[in-house]
């Protein structure tokens, strides 16, 4: 008989939901993590709760009320004199969130009797997990399942060592005590502009190093290019194809070196923030006979429910497959837990969401435009911009676009992206809508209460077929 009917490794939103959704189902659930705190007990959330998504959002909104306060206040008749940013409160509000949301979960394992167990998980040969605790014991747990959930770290890179003080990862990006003077950014990504958002609203010159030509390739071209706009409005100095070759600190600064446009340049900055993306974490995760295999590209290979190669060993989140997005983990997690205890379930991988918590917010589903042409799919697109929206106007928050992407010939809503106030909650919407099949017809005829952002949606759905009220509709393209 098994220790556990379920071990999962990892406690990030893949991972706690999935221990979460096990142990409700009736199966003894165990759940591995070898983060430890302050005080020596295991920490629970994985990157996400404690480094990553909720640490930096806290940040993003310290920082936007900031500068509203700074800049933006007048427009209202409300003047502020003097606003002044107290860095290490901004960062106690953030550690205080992350604590209560972090021992809740704790919480919720004992409520719904997951075991946490501390330590570094790795699956051994016959749905089996070695446990090495931080003392260096092990042990070994016989499981019925195992979910992999180890989640991800960022890529380093060669021309810039990580030294968590001059040059820093985006984990150290979240943890300045003070605002830098001057701030360099590898990478003008989702993490690279989140991070450079914050200290650039705080007041350092933010520039950042792009080496692709394009920015933010994998979003619709037309929501990228608006998008490029809006940030440098906002002093990003955004340079692409500039591919950093070396760095260099000296007294106490980081020197640049990068090309571009066939020249070499030479940057000097106070901080230099790595955010060229992230890799999978799979170092000394598999054991060598347990039957899990990589992918070309260093993920664990899994079928379309998250199934290794190897029996009752499941793989959710970050070291899998596709976009790496908290959500995605998590109902994957879901999935694997409801599957293994007998229940049809699945993903439906093209209604997923992704945003950047920039401001205004970039938030996407389903297919772009680039993508429809490559795959030959006749279209529609309809596109209503904010500073038509009277509700936008009152909040004066104005910048940006909604784009709904229809199948020519069947209506039926293929994708939506937003660059715009509240993108991450209207591009919601678009979802449930594509989660239901709906067509922008469907959309076009739904009841929207106004004055809401959320008619913006409203009228682009209306503008996929010319029929937009309150701008001057395209013509539509045969």
């Amino acid at each position: 008989m098994s220790d556990y009917d379920v071990v999962v490794i990892g406690s990030g939103p893949g991972g706690y939901v999935a221990a979460i959704k096990a142990a409700q189902l009736g199966l003894s659930t165990a759940c591995v993590e070898e983060w430890l705190d302050d005080d020596g007990k295991v920490r629970l959330g994985g990157t996400c709760l404690n480094v990553g998504c909720i640490p930096s959002k806290a940040l993003l909104d310290s920082s936007q009320k900031f500068v509203e306060a700074k800049e933006h206040l007048g427009v209202h008749g409300i003047t502020v004199k003097s606003a002044e940013m107290d860095v290490p409160a901004m960062l106690a509000r953030k550690n205080k969130i992350v604590d209560q949301l972090t021992g809740g979960i704790s919480g919720l394992f004992k409520h719904n009797g997951v075991t946490p167990i501390q330590g570094r998980g790795k699956v051994l040969a016959g749905a089996k997990v070695e446990v090495t605790d931080r003392e260096g014991k092990v042990s070994i747990l016989d499981a019925g399942n195992v979910i992999i959930a180890a989640g991800s770290v960022p890529i380093a890179i060669g021309p810039a060592p990580i030294d968590n003080d001059c040059i820093v990862d985006s984990t150290g990006a979240l943890e300045f005590t003070e605002v830098p003077t001057r701030l360099g950014v590898i990478g003008a990504g989702v993490i690279g502009l989140e991070l450079g958002s914050v200290w650039a609203r705080l007041g350092a010159e933010v520039v950042m190093l792009e080496a692709l030509d394009e920015l933010l390739p994998m979003m619709d071209s037309q929501v990228a290019k608006e998008a490029g706009k809006i940030f440098r409005k906002q002093n990003l100095d955004i340079r692409l194809g500039a591919r950093v070759t070396g760095t260099e600190v000296k007294d106490g600064k980081v020197s640049v070196t990068f090309t571009a446009g066939g020249e070499e340049h030479v940057e000097v900055f106070d901080k230099l923030i790595v955010s060229v993306g992230r890799r999978p974490r799979t170092e000394d995760l598999l054991a060598t006979d347990c039957g899990v295999t990589l992918d070309e590209r260093g993920f664990i290979y899994v079928n379309d429910y998250c199934a290794t190669e190897a029996p009752h060993v499941y793989a959710v989140g970050d070291v899998v497959r596709g976009l790496m997005l908290a959500h995605k983990g998590s109902e994957e997690g879901v999935m694997v837990a409801e599957r293994i205890a007998g229940k049809p379930a699945q993903v439906n991988y093209d209604c997923i969401p992704s945003v950047i918590y920039t401001h205004p917010e970039v938030a996407a589903v389903g297919k772009t435009e680039q993508q429809l042409k490559s795959d030959g799919i006749s279209y529609k697109a309809g596109v209503f911009p904010f500073a038509a929206s009277g509700r936008a106007m009152a909040a004066n928050d104005t910048d940006g676009i909604v784009k709904i992407l229809a199948d020519k010939e069947t209506d039926r809503v293929l994708g939506c992206h937003i660059v715009g106030p509240s993108a991450a909650d209207l591009v919601q919407q678009v979802v449930i809508a594509m989660e239901f099949g709906a067509s922008s017809e469907d959309l076009a005829l739904t009841v929207f209460a106004h004055p809401t952002l959320s008619e913006t949606v409203h009228e682009a759905a209306l503008a996929v077929n010319g029929h937009a009220i309150h701008i001057a509709n395209r013509k539509q393209r045969k």
